[in-house]
């Protein structure tokens, strides 16, 4: 993966090429992911994510065994849409361990995101 640095070489790597792939659930109502979750790949997480809460009816799947990391904004835009579904729950599966740390941090009470482990 090729990355460049802000103006003058300085500051924060920005990866490019970097690829959020979303596809749905054969087996069951939701979601599979298969990449990073970062600024570069945000706005196609949040399209995944409406799309998804559009759909739902109780229980959606997001499967993220594929996940190698999801930053801090990535599990904020999960949170919000949770919340604001009318009824039911995100079953969150097999997520990267920041995600479970986060949620537990912002949301602990937040009872419309069950987490399943790795």
């Amino acid at each position: 993966m090729e990355a460049r640095r802000g103006k003058g070489g300085q500051g924060s790597v920005v990866p490019q090429n970097t690829v959020l792939e979303v596809s749905p659930l054969s087996d069951r109502p939701g979601i599979r992911v298969c990449g990073e979750i970062s600024e570069v790949t945000r706005p196609s997480w949040e399209r995944a994510l409406t799309e998804l809460s559009r759909r739902h009816q109780n229980v959606s799947y997001v499967e993220l065994s594929e996940v190698a990391f999801v930053d801090v904004a990535g599990v904020t835009a999960l949170a919000v849409t949770a919340m604001d579904l009318p009824d039911g729950r995100f079953v969150i599966e097999a997520p990267p361990p920041q995600l479970p740390r986060v949620l537990e941090l912002f949301w602990p009470d937040l009872d419309r995101i069950e987490v399943t482990s790795r």
